[in-house]
């Protein structure tokens, strides 16, 4: 698997805030496991560039973004921090999503699966707003290359971070060609991700939403996000699989509240993979979003990986 990631996303500070720096010590833990570290293969991003963020952005959250940081930093919104050198990280977050999905892309030569361990998270960031910890949208940047600078022409985004992700629901609302599922509680921050929430315009029907209530035992929930999963597969025909890794569904998460454990994540990653097999030659491009406790950041990633590598869950 292709393991994309910088120190420089510590530059992003955040203060005493959940989404802080040590969430990427967490993140990496894997690099030092005896089972998971040797598939890991190394790979160091480079900023996305600007004509990328803006096929998702516009030009003035771009540069109302930017002047917030030249100005010493502050909040983007209620629960969105800016520090001096925060958009330069979250450019580089995308870039790193766009490296991920370009190594993938190119699987005739090498692994077709790729992870970028980035922060800021993104699903939440729309297309004119900065919300929820993100400022730009990484796998809506990621999939947009796919399509602009690729060719491909069909593409699944995936999401099972305890949050809906709106950002990413907006960014393809009316997309017939980008497929969006995402399992999420509900009711919940940021308030949307209801069922019947299915895309609009030619994009009717490409969104997947599975809401879920508060303490909903997993094995009550994940079939049915299986279920979206491969129903959406079958219908998007996706040469790449994205998903937005979050974590923050993990049972000791201080925002989540779906009590996941980490094996959960594990069975995540490995249907994701057998679905993957079969519609894509095997191409998922992970990010990662949330998740806030460090402990159960580590072990779901180290799961979710374990997962999408053996085919099975760990």
């Amino acid at each position: 698997m292709h393991w994309v990631t910088s120190d420089d996303f510590l530059l992003h500070r955040t203060g005493p805030h959940p989404e802080r720096p040590e969430r990427l010590f967490s993140a990496r833990r894997i690099e030092s496991s005896p089972r998971l570290s040797r598939v890991l293969l190394p790979a160091a991003p480079e900023p996305a560039p600007l004509e990328s963020v803006l096929a998702v952005h516009s030009r003035r959250l771009v540069d109302s973004l930017a002047r917030l940081a030249a100005s010493g930093g502050g909040l983007a919104d209620p629960d969105t921090v800016v520090s001096p050198r925060s958009v330069e990280v979250a450019f580089l977050a995308a870039g790193a999503a766009i490296l991920a999905a370009d190594l993938a892309a190119g699987a005739a030569r090498g692994d077709p699966r790729a992870f970028a361990a980035v922060r800021p998270p993104g699903h939440h960031a729309t297309p004119e707003r900065a919300m929820g910890f993100c400022l730009f949208n990484h796998v809506a940047v990621a999939a947009r290359h796919l399509m602009r600078e690729r060719g491909m022409a069909r593409l699944l985004v995936v999401d099972f971070d305890v949050h809906h992700g709106n950002g990413t629901q907006d960014v393809f609302w009316e997309d017939p060609d980008v497929h969006y599922v995402s399992s999420h509680r509900y009711p919940f921050y940021p308030g949307s991700g209801a069922a019947a929430e299915r895309g609009g315009g030619i994009g009717l029907g490409t969104t997947w939403n599975v809401p879920v209530a508060a303490g909903t035992l997993p094995d009550a929930w994940l079939p049915r996000l299986f279920a979206a999963i491969a129903d959406a597969a079958r219908a998007a025909r996706p040469e790449t699989i994205l998903v937005s890794a979050g974590f923050d569904a993990d049972a000791r998460d201080p925002i989540g509240g779906l009590g996941l454990a980490p094996a959960d994540f594990g069975r995540i990653g490995a249907e994701i993979r057998r679905v993957a097999d079969r519609a894509c030659g095997g191409r998922v491009v992970s990010v990662l979003e949330g998740g806030y406790d460090l402990a159960g950041l580590a072990e779901g990633v180290e799961a979710y990986v374990g997962g999408l590598e053996a085919g099975s869950s760990p």
